[in-house]
């Protein structure tokens, strides 16, 4: 019997083992009664972290994080159809009629159909071969760029970039002269504001917040400086001299609206007439959708 019971001592004391083996852990001493955790501390349950350690407080999970919306697989960074367009984006600057960046631009990238920006693309070759290249001041615009257009425009007491922008417009009639609207052409993907540049291109100065302001109608070499060629008003001039076919605009300043005009024209675009700059695809791929992702690389990643 002696023998059978040391044999007998010797198999449990290996199975324990092997069974502590197997969890990998040794309980630890249980705290003393009085002691108590400090907040957010992990409890040791049987060697493992309790579960409302892993919890938030409340001990149930947190909503996930707002997943940003993308753009459709028919959009495209302009850039990644024509590199030679010139690109200044003014909504992510402060120097546009807001006054300062506004929501939804992230980074200045033009995004837009890949049919508008081929479109572009082909109008380019040909301004290209006259000496000219195109410049965009803005594409695809989120509605949540409109939606900060209106709220400005409702707030009739910041005037701060009204010098330049709309002298002559009195604030409160922005929604009723056309200038602000809920929604906008922008927020398809298919319409563009852009202008021309002679060749060799002079780079644009950056603006100063709080510079003197001068009116978008004054003369070209008196208004903040573009190297865009005269059009006869700076871009985003709320004025009826804005409007493309406006009989003041004469000479030269006709003349390079209608370059601007014709080369558009010419693959498929339709002008606004009350604005020289802005353009929609006739055969845009999304006429009854407004868009809202955010204009910015990750929208359109790999495109």
């Amino acid at each position: 019997m002696t023998g059978l019971a040391s044999a007998l001592r010797t198999l449990a004391v290996a199975a324990s083992a092997g069974l502590l083996a197997v969890s990998g852990a040794v309980a630890a001493p249980a705290p003393p009664a009085s002691a108590t955790p400090a907040p957010g501390a992990a409890h040791p349950v049987g060697g493992a972290l309790a579960l409302d350690a892993l919890l938030p407080a409340g001990g149930t999970p947190g909503p996930e994080p707002k997943r940003e919306p993308v753009a459709p697989r028919e959009f495209v960074a302009l850039s990644s159809v024509d590199r030679t367009i010139l690109q200044e984006m003014r909504y992510t600057t402060a120097h546009d009629f807001v006054g300062e960046p506004v929501d939804g631009y992230r980074q200045p990238l033009c995004i837009l159909t890949r049919p508008a920006a081929e479109a572009l693309h082909r109008a380019q070759l040909r301004l290209l071969a006259r000496g000219y290249t195109l410049k965009v001041y803005d594409c695809y615009r989120p509605q949540r760029a409109v939606d900060h257009f209106v709220r400005w425009a409702k707030d009739l007491g910041d005037e701060r970039m009204k010098k330049e922008f709309y002298p002559l417009v009195d604030k409160s009639r922005l929604f009723a002269d056309g200038y602000i609207a809920e929604k906008s052409g922008h927020s398809r993907g298919s319409t563009v504001d852009l202008t021309v540049v002679r060749l060799p291109a002079v780079p644009t100065r950056a603006y100063v917040p709080g510079e003197e302001l001068v009116e978008c109608w004054a003369p070209q070499r008196e208004r903040f400086p573009d190297n865009s060629v005269d059009m006869g008003t700076g871009y985003d001039c709320f004025d009826t001299r804005a409007h493309t076919d406006d009989p003041r605009i004469r000479g030269a300043q006709r003349a390079n609206r209608q370059l601007l005009k014709g080369a558009l024209a010419a693959q498929g675009f339709v002008n606004l007439p009350e604005e020289w700059w802005h353009f929609t695809l006739a055969a845009e791929p999304f006429p009854d959708t407004f868009f809202d992702f955010p204009v910015a690389r990750g929208s359109v990643a790999g495109r």
